[in-house]
């Protein structure tokens, strides 16, 4: 059975789950759905077309399947989609998809810190952390496992590839490659995302073998460091790179990137 707090509104259209536990001040509106063993702290507000996980933690303030903030958005069912052991922090906040029947997709075992926003239509995957203020305009991909810094604002439409690590306060209007660190105002790639692989909890780059890393280095020379267009490093790195799943999964990212990625600015800047 549910405990919720007598203090909480709870309506009575909406799905909640065994073990769920619904704290003081709380608001689950009309057609949301909260997953058994999902906990929610005082004052967390679960809107209409919102569907919460199994075994999710949600924090104080935090508002879940608000109205989307575009100005084109339309009212109907608009939805959030939200999978399992989710922790959102403090006022975390995740609108509504902008148009009747799709939605704002976020995957499973994620960590949200405090102040984290995901705006409308954004998809992210699973074993995503955002740190504390970051920001996902609308239509936003995040591909996990990857790391968001404290205070990134990422535009609208941008991609943020699997493997890969937003360095805090950057701004990305152009994808991030998987596998590479990015930092800067605008960002650009420092770097493969390699520091702590071996050691740190729950690295981005942890199932990526030796070998992939040595094949990615490579790629990332002739992509990356090189005075090289965008094609021919592509075709450079095809005929130099011995055969791998993680290089080719960069490459294609380059290749289908609508938008272009960060590489690097060409005034002296860039990383030794």
């Amino acid at each position: 059975m549910p405990r919720v707090h007598p203090t909480a509104i709870v309506h009575p259209g909406a799905k909640i789950g065994d073990g769920v536990a619904i704290g003081p001040f709380c608001i689950v509106e009309d057609g949301a759905a909260i997953g058994a063993g999902t906990w929610l702290d005082a004052h967390v507000k679960i809107c209409a077309h919102a569907e919460i996980g199994e075994e999710c933690r949600i924090y104080y303030g935090a508002v879940i399947g608000h109205t989307s903030v575009d100005l084109k958005s339309h009212d109907g069912d608009c939805r959030t989609v939200i999978g399992a052991r989710n922790i959102m922090r403090e006022y975390v906040t995740i609108s509504a998809s902008s148009t009747p029947g799709e939605a704002t997709v976020v995957g499973s075992d994620n960590l949200l810190m405090n102040w984290a926003n995901i705006a409308h239509d954004c998809v992210l995957g699973d074993r995503i952390i955002m740190a504390n203020f970051a920001t996902l305009g609308g239509h936003v991909r995040v591909d996990g496992p990857a790391r968001i810094g404290a205070h990134v604002g990422v535009h609208q439409f941008v991609r943020i590839g699997r493997g890969s690590m937003a360095g805090a306060c950057s701004k990305f209007s152009q994808d991030l490659p998987p596998y590479t660190v990015a930092d800067g105002h605008p960002a650009w790639v420092r770097g493969l995302n390699v520091l702590g692989r071996g050691t740190a909890v729950n690295h981005p780059m942890a199932d990526v073998s030796d070998e992939s890393v040595r094949a990615l280095k490579k790629a990332y020379r002739l992509l990356f460091r090189s005075d090289l267009n965008v094609s021919d490093a592509i075709a450079q790195t095809r005929e130099q790179v011995e055969d791998d799943p993680h290089v080719t999964h960069l490459l294609e990212f380059i290749e289908n990137s609508p938008r272009g990625v960060c590489r690097r600015i060409r005034d002296g800047r860039e990383a030794q």
